[in-house]
């Protein structure tokens, strides 16, 4: 399978299950294209033109020209210098490695990765909170965000993988688009009663069984294991948490309970304070999931082999 391919997959696939909804994602990037024509020329220099056919600023082809025939992928969370020292090591032993994979984002996907918390405000709004208080509260937050990744050496990873020619890729928020959409879906059909209940389907996953093995399986941050679940809001795509203050939206257009990967202390806090009960599925046991339901669909296409590594595991659906 080329290399372009699986991109173009991802892609795809992000768009597809992205829950905006498609409709929205393609107004997106139609106002992409009328910002890029608008340009002039000297600005267009600095305008990463893959922006007007992938909607996600933290999913790129790190290195390769995406002609490369790929039968063997080394797959990861966090694939950095180390990892592809390891691809590198795996090559010279006899398992050549075709293409690095990482799920969080590294180079110019990582510098920018903060533009995809603008999604977070149509989402929000899906689920009732008004556009104009989501995009109000989330401003900050995304200028806090960018603000923090700024001094970032953000190409030392690429770097190696040009230097050691190995073609890489990094699978952000279109994996995390799949998680978020395929536990909202399962939430919603099968309607648990309880937050015991959000357990008990989550710990059936395999990446969340094998979680638990690990110690970082599901847990309640907050309420308790009788609580009702009420209206479940599952909180996982859009780079990385939005603002602190958006709960007292949530609560007051209805949402009872949020599952999330990951919930910082100051964010843990604000969520008490309106008595909104809070699940933490757990961030790379959530990452695995959606990369393990990106894989399937490419393998759908054309198998690769995976070799898993990076607190990545790779369980395949029927």
């Amino acid at each position: 399978m080329l290399l372009r391919d699986i991109y173009e997959t991802i892609v795809a696939q992000g768009i597809e299950n992205d829950p905006r909804g498609k409709d929205t994602v393609m107004k997106t990037l139609h106002k992409r294209e009328k910002i890029y024509k608008d340009m002039k020329d000297a600005e267009k220099e600095f305008f990463d033109t893959e922006n007007l056919t992938n909607p996600y600023y933290d999913t790129r082809i790190l290195n390769g020209t995406g002609n490369e025939n790929i039968k063997i992928a080394l797959v990861g969370i966090d694939m950095e210098m180390a990892e592809l020292l390891l691809a590198d090591r795996l090559s010279s032993k006899g398992k050549k490695i075709d293409l690095v994979m990482a799920h969080h984002p590294e180079g110019r996907a990582f510098a920018n990765f903060y533009e995809v918390m603008h999604m977070q405000a149509d989402i929000l709004n899906k689920f009732g909170v008004p556009i104009n208080v989501a995009e109000s509260l989330l401003e900050g937050r995304i200028k806090e965000v960018e603000r923090r990744l700024s001094p970032a050496n953000h190409s030392r990873a690429v770097d190696v993988a040009k230097l050691l020619e190995i073609p890489f890729l990094c699978v952000h928020t279109p994996a995390d688009n799949m998680v978020a959409c395929h536990l909202q879906h399962m939430f919603d059909e099968k309607k648990p009663e309880t937050l015991e209940d959000i357990l008990e389907l989550l710990r059936a996953m395999p990446e969340y069984r094998e979680a638990g093995k690990n110690n970082t399986g599901p847990k309640i941050l907050l309420g308790s294991k009788d609580r009702k679940a009420g209206k479940i809001f599952v909180d996982m795509t859009g780079g990385t948490e939005g603002a602190k203050d958006i709960f007292e939206s949530l609560v007051n257009s209805g949402i009872n309970t949020i599952v999330v990967m990951h919930l910082s202390e100051d964010h843990r806090k604000e969520a008490e304070k309106y008595h909104i009960n809070a699940v933490n599925a757990g961030h790379i046991a959530s990452d695995n999931l959606g990369m393990n339901l990106m894989l399937d669909e490419i393998e759908k296409k054309d198998p690769i082999e995976v070799l898993a590594c990076s607190g990545f595991r790779r369980f395949k659906r029927d």
